[in-house]
């Protein structure tokens, strides 16, 4: 038995009329205009969604380390329990917790951070003198070893068992598994204090000497810089190599190679025009987090190296607890994180037209 076809409609001997032509094109191109705004929209509410979590987890988190603020800030000096309960009543420390907390997230909600105990500055303002440095120093250190983890990752994957794979990975295997404290400490043994025929040639902390100005204080600043930025990049690009020599490995076997090939295109542009390109979404998640770790900086070196930042600052107040700037802190922290996942989630679509829809 024969079926009239009807131009445009092709019948399905299941589902029914599957309209098909100029119409469905347009509903498709349709659906996909409406499906990259929702998908904006679900993460931009996960994002907010994420960072009231990170004011409530920051407000209980450091409520459980034990000490006392008051007492350790009048730590070596007499005082009595009267002016102990005042310097409780002024920090609000008195208040019961859940008046503390409805306190502290109407401050945050507004930009307020609070005061710093141990600084009696507002802490947006500690921050803000803080960030440039560690900007410099963590920002220089993620575009380093973001682009060399990419291009040495590309490469020992593309010579996948090659002698130039096999050293790759295994440098990157070590350094992966070294903790950037004991490198940094290391760094600092041999070439600032100097050991056997290796003299000391770097300073040992600090960002500067203070003794200089203009051109002379750009160069002051990144001779200090050169170990601290040594041992970020040293970490970090092994852990860019080997997701993207991981991701790259994964598209090598696929069948849009093997045609990319066959039309008798040069191996380097199928590499680059063809494989780079879809293996690159799990390395640029892991890029933006890096670049979210840029406010973070890194607390561990910082420290090592006596450096002016974030890093240094957070231990600080970790050590008295300085409750509102270790609150504040975390707050920077995690909120650069979730920003920077979020400008990944939204790069996405430009990278793979098949998320988002």
């Amino acid at each position: 038995m024969s079926t009239a076809s009807t131009p445009g409609v092709v019948r399905d001997a299941v589902d029914g009329p599957v309209k098909t032509g100029p119409s469905g094109s347009a509903r498709t191109a349709s659906g996909t205009r409406t499906a990259y705004p929702l998908y904006v929209a679900g993460k931009l509410g996960g994002a907010v969604v994420s960072l009231l979590a990170v004011l409530v987890t920051s407000f209980f988190l450091f409520r459980i380390i034990p000490g006392d603020p008051v007492k350790a800030m009048t730590h070596g000096v007499p005082t009595s329990a009267g002016q102990l309960a005042t310097l409780r009543k002024q920090f609000g420390l008195d208040l019961p917790l859940w008046q503390q907390f409805t306190d502290y997230c109407g401050r945050a909600l507004t930009g307020d951070l609070g005061t710093s105990y141990q600084f009696r500055a507002p802490v947006g303002e500690l921050i803000a003198e803080k960030l440039p440095a560690t900007l410099l120093l963590t920002g220089v250190a993620v575009v380093i070893y973001s682009a060399l983890g990419l291009w040495l990752g590309t490469r020992s994957a593309w010579r996948n068992g090659g002698l130039s794979d096999r050293l790759n990975t295994g440098v990157a295997l070590t350094l992966w598994s070294v903790p950037s404290f004991w490198l940094g400490l290391l760094l600092i043994i041999v070439f600032s204090v100097g050991i056997g025929p290796v003299p000391g040639m770097f300073p040992t902390g600090g960002m500067e000497s203070g003794d200089s100005s203009g051109f002379g204080y750009v160069l002051d600043v990144a001779h200090h810089m050169v170990l601290p930025v040594t041992t970020l990049v040293a970490v970090g690009y092994a852990q860019t190599l080997l997701v993207m020599r991981s991701s790259l490995l994964d598209e090598m076997g696929s069948d849009y190679l093997t045609t990319a090939r066959a039309k008798g295109l040069r191996d380097d542009l199928v590499r680059r025009r063809h494989a780079v390109p879809n293996a690159l979404l799990p390395t640029v998640t892991m890029v933006f987090i890096n670049l979210g770790h840029v406010a973070a900086g890194s607390i561990l070196v910082e420290t090592v190296f006596s450096w002016p930042g974030l890093g240094g600052l957070f231990y600080q107040a970790l050590s008295v607890p300085d409750l509102p700037l270790v609150q504040g802190l975390f707050v920077v922290f995690a909120g650069a994180m979730i920003l920077m996942n979020l400008l990944a989630d939204l790069l996405y679509p430009l990278l793979d037209p098949r998320v988002g829809r």
